[in-house]
């Protein structure tokens, strides 16, 4: 054996456990926010990513964390280093003593660590080209020329603490891509969004703690809120927390803008129009990591008309076990006690969802609004009637003949009977709306015509047409007009007074 080679106490069948471990599922923006958790966990502030699709491709995660002693690297290089059920420090992102291993080899055939503590640098490698050549669990160390050579390397060098992770020999990256070159620059975009949106609050900071940077070839990664804090129209509803098994749980409901009022980049963030959908539901952070979202965790069907509910959750990460997290940190699913807490948060925060999203962000006090139509909850589901109170109702009423009436009340039976349910979904949906370029003048005659036609039923009652013409501004359809309302007013009582002055 080489001076520089370690064989682990292992049982020899390292090319075929390594081999399949590697089809453990990863994704390429996964195992490298893998790499970083370790990072993080190390406390680096300042985290680089840097990778090279030309000449020899590699990818190198460089960071100023803690370092590694030198008695610790063959430690941290081997496959299931810590129990996953011992208690971890607050800031521990890790939880398996694999993710370093299995996420580096799923993507690269070479994995080197290098890392600095107290000035003095140690270094191992794990490359399966040589594990299945001796058909051994051989982790090797490196020689002086052989650190020199790796990427970045310099960059430690100037550090007292710090870690650099190196990939290399990707045999995996080409198999649906014409070119390493193409093939690693695609999946470094998608990593940048993954990084943005996973570790966004680690980029925000927090009160008490700095912010943590990630770049990527010395482009910032700018952190991505899926809950849109910042926008003034998010409202952020009250947090909620509760224990279970002693363990507290953080809840914070978020209700998003109405998609009319998003601007094109607050709508990219929230995950474009098909990720509104798509992305709705609990958002579950550990240690402030995200790692799982866009589920309602079968508390409650993903719909069009909730689209916009999105809830953080926060757990400790001693509570991993309960809510069976996988190895890539990307799959969570609560335990029942937790479940049935969340199901009662679930179902106010929701409604809150449908209301922004059918009124377009309308203020929900405004109840002294007088609608055309009325929403009720009746027999578990929602129906709409027309409003019978509404003054054209009333008007239609007033001057129907007495046996006409009857069939006038069957007409509205059936309008509300026949609500074509299917066909709104469809268009709300689809973000349908009318032509915003209408014809005002018309819309002005209309209306008009429309508060003429209801003063002519009310008659010669002064007292009633001045009660209807000052609340002409709460009755729909003139409230959706304020400035010309108010001069419709003053024109109708002009109007309303030479008529019943003769």
């Amino acid at each position: 054996m080489d001076y520089n080679e370690f064989e682990l106490c292992l049982p020899p069948i390292a090319p075929v456990l390594l081999e399949s471990m590697r089809a453990i599922g990863y994704s390429f923006e996964a195992a490298l926010a893998d790499i970083i958790d370790n990072s993080i966990s190390a406390g680096a502030k300042e985290i680089q990513v840097n990778f090279m699709p030309y000449g020899t491709p590699y990818v190198v995660v460089l960071d100023n964390g803690s370092g590694i002693p030198p008695e610790g690297v063959v430690h941290a290089m081997r496959h299931g280093s810590r129990d996953p059920r011992l208690k971890r420090s607050n800031r521990d992102l890790g939880r398996f003593g694999l993710g370093l291993k299995t996420a580096s080899l799923s993507q690269a055939r070479c994995l080197t660590l290098a890392t600095v503590q107290n000035g003095i640098m140690s270094a191992r490698r794990w490359d399966l080209n040589l594990v299945e050549q001796r058909n051994d669990w051989i982790l090797t160390g490196l020689r002086e020329e052989e650190l020199d050579a790796l990427p970045h390397i310099a960059d430690l060098r100037q550090m007292t603490h710090g870690t650099i992770v190196v990939w290399q020999d990707f045999d995996r990256l080409t198999a649906a891509e014409s070119s390493i070159e193409t093939a690693l620059g695609e999946r470094m975009d998608r990593a940048r969004e993954h990084l943005a949106l996973v570790f966004h609050r680690f980029l925000e900071g927090v009160p008490g703690s700095e912010p943590v940077s990630i770049s990527i070839n010395n482009n910032p990664v700018t952190a991505l809120d899926p809950f849109l804090t910042k926008h003034k129209a998010t409202q952020a509803l009250p947090e909620e927390s509760f224990s279970i098994d002693g363990q507290t749980i953080k809840v914070a409901p978020f209700i998003l803008p109405h998609i009319s009022k998003l601007s094109p980049e607050s709508l990219r963030i929230a995950g474009g129009e098909e990720g509104l959908r798509r992305n709705q539901g609990f958002y579950i952070y550990r240690n402030r990591r995200l790692i799982n979202w866009g589920s309602w965790f079968r508390l409650l069907r993903q719909e069009e008309i909730t689209k916009l509910a999105r809830v953080r959750v926060d757990i400790p990460n001693n509570f991993d076990h309960e809510w069976t997290l996988d190895i890539k940190k990307s799959v969570a699913f609560p335990p029942e006690a937790v479940r049935s807490a969340l199901k009662v948060i679930v179902e106010r925060i929701t409604e809150g969802s449908r209301r922004v999203y059918t009124f377009r962000g309308r203020r929900s006090n405004l109840d002294n609004i007088v609608h055309s139509w009325d929403r009720k909850i009746a027999r578990g589901g929602v129906a709409y009637t027309i409003n019978r109170e509404h003054p054209l109702i009333c008007a239609l009423e007033s001057v129907i003949a007495e046996e006409h009436l009857s069939l006038f009340h069957k007409l509205l039976q059936t309008l509300e009977q026949n609500f074509p349910f299917d066909a709104l979904y469809a268009d709300m949906a689809s973000e349908l709306r009318p032509d915003p370029l209408e014809n005002v003048e018309k819309r002005d005659e209309d209306l008009f015509d429309l508060a003429l036609r209801i003063l002519d039923a009310i008659g010669k009652d002064k007292e009633g047409a001045a009660q209807f013409l000052q609340g002409l501004n709460l009755i729909e359809p003139f409230n959706k007009y304020p400035n010309e309302t108010r001069k419709l007013i003053e024109k109708l009582d002009y109007v309303y007074r030479e008529r019943t002055a003769n």
